[in-house]
């Protein structure tokens, strides 16, 4: 059998040189499926022989990502930068939170954690109504105590980095998109990540997958000739929280000395709640402008 691989391995390898750089498990299949008489295989070669002798004897190089949730495996042809090669293996994912603001520029930080998130099938929206506000206490209970992150991650010794992936509400790919992205590397890595008034709702919303408050107020300083304040408060509009962020969103933004017009399309909404800038703050101070707690001295 070797050797009918060793005749055929120009054509395979040229095969996989010509395709994508990550390959999940049913393109190595379709290509093997798709190529196999071309390649004059017999009808006994199985395709875990196949990518044995690849991963043996050609640049295939198998990943896998022991995820708790869920498995991720697949992989590369030849050597592939990480952040490509994630989201390669995860289907319609994007990068967020912490790495979204990496990606921006936002932060002078290494993050050493990757935040690559998807969104949850439109079925989990069908038939749902646009949440209704939570209540005073619910709100206080929800914020007294740390958050509910997420455990789905890996720790990758080699790369010295932890991968968390996030599964998102559906939101239709809202503020997602695509470019090629310098991030110190020898070429241009081609990223889909949510764009700038995407991530800093990302971040106000969630500061504990993003370096905390302090690294979510320097990202909203950092925006600022940058931002489209109308684009960010269309978005958290439709994105439909039934907590009221619109509260935090303004407080970082005049925080970061954002124009009074600006920040009044956040200050004209209703205020019906008394809300929190994070989780188990300890000690705060009281925003009545914004009917927000912050941390004391923030």
């Amino acid at each position: 059998m070797a050797s009918r691989f060793q005749i055929a391995k120009p054509d395979i390898v040229k095969a996989f040189a010509e395709g994508p750089r990550v390959l999940r498990t049913h393109d190595v299949a379709e290509i093997f499926n798709k190529q196999r008489d071309f390649w004059r295989l017999t009808k006994s070669t199985s395709l875990t022989s196949f990518t044995r002798f690849m991963t043996e004897k050609t640049d295939l190089k198998p990943v896998r990502l022991a995820f708790p949730q869920r498995e991720v495996s697949g992989y590369t042809w030849g050597e592939v930068p990480l952040l490509e090669t994630l989201l390669g293996l995860v289907e319609n994912s994007y990068y967020s939170h912490y790495t979204a603001v990496r990606i921006h520029g936002l932060t002078e930080q290494l993050p050493k954690t990757i935040y690559l998130s998807r969104e949850k099938s439109s079925s989990s929206v069908l038939g749902r109504e646009r949440p209704e506000p939570y209540d005073q206490k619910a709100i206080a209970a929800a914020f007294s105590g740390p958050p509910r992150a997420s455990k789905n991650e890996v720790e990758l010794t080699q790369e010295q980095v932890r991968v968390v992936l996030l599964e998102g509400a559906y939101q239709g790919g809202l503020g997602v998109t695509t470019g090629e992205v310098h991030l110190g590397s020898e070429r241009g890595l081609h990223l889909r990540y949510t764009g700038l008034e995407r991530t800093l709702i990302d971040i106000a919303v969630r500061p504990f997958y993003s370096g905390g408050v302090f690294e979510v107020a320097k990202a909203f300083e950092n925006a600022r000739d940058r931002l489209s304040v109308n684009t960010m408060a269309a978005m958290l509009k439709r994105m439909a929280f039934g907590y009221p962020y619109h509260q935090v969103v303004g407080y970082y933004l005049e925080r970061a000395g954002y124009k009074a017009s600006l920040v009044e399309l956040f200050h004209r909404q209703p205020m019906e709640r008394d809300f929190y800038l994070t989780h188990a703050m300890g000690k705060t101070s009281f925003s009545s402008r914004w009917r927000l707690h912050v941390p004391e001295g923030f």
